[in-house]
């Protein structure tokens, strides 16, 4: 694997016990297999299983994992294979295939725009996840703000190829006689020969263009919608997850957000994603969660660096990153949402990582990089290829 990795830091020790006080872990469907032979060095035996607590997924204890984390991938599917091979969960001979063993993956969400691939990642993480799961291991995403802008309906960020990418899958998916899983599971080994069809169709061209993009956009609708077929999906995932003694989570965790409740908190965004509030009296969109400036998937307070932040400011946000990570007995924060020019990295004694690089050609097309955790010791694993291009990272929604 051509990588570069550098050295692990150690996580500062928690001052609560690892147990969160709002709910308890309850068995699950993990199942938990002996190590093969191809394992790396992090595991011993056979471990625990895998304990899932929360509807979407709010709690997970994995004993003895390895634990990746993946920032945004923006519909970018090339860079997002690449930083899933260098990181040892991805098959490099295209045959999508889980080589991870019992490796835990956190996606950090904002898979969606940019980019003209959104659906074949989704896809691939699903099947991944499955893969996963017969294997010891798992695939866990959290919802960042450009999922939850899609179901809300706003499409100012898709790219036109994702417009072609939604019509293309709409047609795939009504005339399958598949199952949903099967169906959505196989999209990523199909899409590439329909996007080659598509662009060689004379329809593709000249006046029809404009009708192409209408039927685009509301194929997006349709999928994207409240209740739609892309948006249930979405709604598997969290806006917020702790594994073991981590938090994960697109722009960053507030004291105010654990005292509404991290279950609760996931449960409103996958019901309102799943359409089931919209012939009552309750809120259509969970503000708390996904929208303003201070709600989990557009916060940026602990993205921020200085010259942005004086020295009072930057022991304020300090106390409030402190705050939080001991209201649920974690140790350290794990972010994406705003790409890090400078690639992976931690602040405020390493409580926070951030780990958003900009890596879709929609957004900075840099090296791919990725957080690897193994017994509460951090390293960033990365390639050798260097940066196409330094923007600054606050010009970016």
């Amino acid at each position: 694997m051509a990588s570069l990795c550098l050295n692990s830091f150690p996580v500062p020790p928690s001052s609560l016990p690892r147990k969160p006080t709002e709910t308890s872990l309850s068995s699950s469907s993990y199942p938990s297999l002996l190590v093969d032979s191809n394992d790396n060095n992090y595991n011993h035996s056979a471990l625990k299983p895998i304990v899932v607590t929360g509807d979407p997924p709010t709690f997970v204890s994995a004993p003895g994992r390895r634990i990746l984390a993946v920032g945004d991938l923006h519909g970018d599917i090339k860079q997002a294979r690449s930083a899933l091979e260098m990181a040892g969960v991805l098959s490099s001979d295209g045959q999508d295939l889980w080589t991870g063993g019992e490796t835990v993956l956190v996606q950090l969400g904002d898979i969606l725009d940019r980019g003209e691939d959104e659906i074949a990642i989704l896809s691939l993480l699903r099947s991944l996840d499955k893969q996963a799961k017969a294997n010891g291991g798992a695939v866990f995403q959290v919802n960042g703000n450009h999922e939850t802008m899609n179901v809300e309906g706003d499409f100012r960020y898709v790219d036109s190829g994702g417009f072609d990418e939604c019509n293309d899958f709409l047609e795939y998916i009504n005339g399958s006689e598949d199952d949903w899983e099967q169906t959505f599971t196989s999209w990523v080994d199909v899409s590439q020969r329909w996007k080659e069809d598509r662009t060689m169709s004379k329809s593709y061209w000249g006046t029809w263009n404009l009708l192409k993009r209408q039927k685009g956009v509301i194929a997006r609708s349709v999928l994207f919608r409240p209740g739609g077929p892309l948006a249930r999906e979405l709604a598997r995932h969290s806006v917020v997850l702790k594994v073991n003694d981590w938090l994960f989570c697109h722009g960053g965790l507030l004291p105010h957000h654990v005292a509404y409740g991290l279950e609760r908190m996931n449960k409103e965004v996958s019901e309102w994603m799943r359409g089931l509030h919209e012939n009552d009296n309750a809120p259509k969109m969970p503000f708390i969660a996904t929208r303003g400036y201070d709600s989990v998937v557009w916060n940026r307070l602990y993205s921020r660096d200085a010259p942005d932040l004086v020295d009072y400011q930057a022991k304020q946000v300090s106390s409030i990153l402190d705050e939080t990570l001991q209201a649920v007995g974690a140790k350290s924060m794990v972010v994406g949402h705003t790409p890090q020019t400078t690639g992976v990295n931690c602040k405020y004694n390493c409580s926070i990582w951030r780990i958003d690089v900009g890596m879709s050609s929609g957004v900075l097309n840099s090296r791919p990089e990725v957080l690897e955790i193994i017994d509460n010791q951090a390293r960033v694993i990365r390639c050798k290829r260097d940066r196409h291009s330094e923007l600054q990272a606050a010009a970016y929604t």
